[in-house]
């Protein structure tokens, strides 16, 4: 691929005051289009939903990191692209802001999904996403495609999504650490790509809202206290015929069950139903998706997912029995997880 590289203008210099959270975050194009497309009370609930979300109470860490955004450097230019898997701005930066670049990053810790390489600096993150993102990139028509992202984390998918010619990736996901994250990986790439990522759940989708044409839930259902509810509000944030893409943990028989972690599954807590592929049709099935395909079952390795220095905490390896490594830290089958394409049945 050829492209020209740029160097932007950077500037390093910010007030340390306590920032007000309105305008931070650039939210309001979103908003003016989703009032624009027919659906300007669901805007107007969002603006609320976002303000209440982001006020400074809502994390002790929100204030620093704000003041970090407002540090952080602009980019004058949008041109970014992908490189081996990695979303990269291609400007290059002198040894010294190189260092108070990374330092600033790494504040930012843990980086959990991507890769990226911003301003020539590489944030290997904990998940290779992109090996994730190669096993759904040909399921469904991106296109001029107005995408649901729930569960999107830092927007790393939103991205990719945006390449393969999305016109619009609207991400939730409730963690503000990510939501800045994404905001600082936004500036670099000049601040008005068409990927967003807004600090809620799926619980701001109203009934019938009927207005994205893919819906995409990766790493979600499992967290779900009702998994069936999940699943409704997906279908009904679809458009007539809209398509779905479901990634979720599953164990591998082949009858309809489903696993209940007594306590934690792989030490996470909030793991509450892991499906058998079947089970998993049949709930598709009940809420409405026609179309039901399972397109890939990949065993997760220390390849896609491990500790680096930019996510220091335990990771994979730490999760698995030392001396069984199909089998988690408590006995439970070691992660497994499926990618299932549904359409929405009217």
């Amino acid at each position: 691929m050829s492209f020209t590289v740029v160097r932007a203008c950077w500037s390093f210099w910010g007030s340390e005051m306590a920032p007000d959270t309105a305008g931070v975050f650039c939210f309001e194009t979103l908003f003016t289009r989703i009032a624009e497309d027919g659906h300007a009370e669901w805007a107007e609930r969002l603006r609320q939903d976002c303000s209440h979300a982001l006020r400074k109470e809502r994390h002790g860490q929100l204030t620093t990191w704000l003041n970090l955004l407002q540090r952080f450097p602009r980019s004058s230019e949008e041109i970014w692209f992908i490189e081996d898997g990695h979303i990269t701005e291609p400007s290059s930066l002198f040894p010294p802001e190189y260092s108070i670049l990374r330092d600033m990053l790494m504040e930012l810790r843990p980086w959990r999904k991507g890769p990226f390489d911003l301003m020539g600096i590489r944030i290997n993150t904990e998940w290779r996403s992109d090996l994730k993102w190669d096993r759904i990139a040909r399921l469904v028509e991106w296109r001029d495609r107005r995408v649901l992202d729930v569960g999107c984390g830092n927007g790393y998918f939103g991205w990719r999504m945006l390449d393969a010619g999305a016109s619009t990736v609207v991400g939730l996901d409730p963690f503000l650490l990510y939501v800045v994250q994404h905001e600082v990986v936004r500036r670099c790439m000049g601040g008005s790509a068409p990927n967003y990522v807004l600090p809620l759940s799926d619980s701001c989708l109203p009934k019938r809202l009927s207005a994205f044409d893919v819906a995409v839930s990766m790493g979600v259902l499992y967290h779900c206290t009702s998994p069936i509810d999940h699943l409704l509000v997906l279908r009904e944030s679809l458009v007539s015929a809209g398509r779905l893409i479901l990634e979720t943990l599953i164990v591998e028989c082949d009858r309809q069950s489903v696993l209940l972690p007594e306590d934690r599954y792989a030490k996470m807590r909030n793991v509450w139903f892991i499906p058998s592929p079947d089970m998993l049709e049949l709930w598709l099935q009940q809420t409405g998706f026609t179309d039901i395909s399972l397109s890939d079952i990949t065993r997760t390795t220390s390849e896609e997912q491990r500790r680096t220095e930019w996510m220091t905490f335990e990771s994979l390896t730490d999760f698995l029995d030392p001396n069984d490594p199909n089998r988690t830290i408590e006995g439970h089958p070691a992660p497994v997880r499926a990618v299932v394409t549904a359409r929405r049945k009217d």
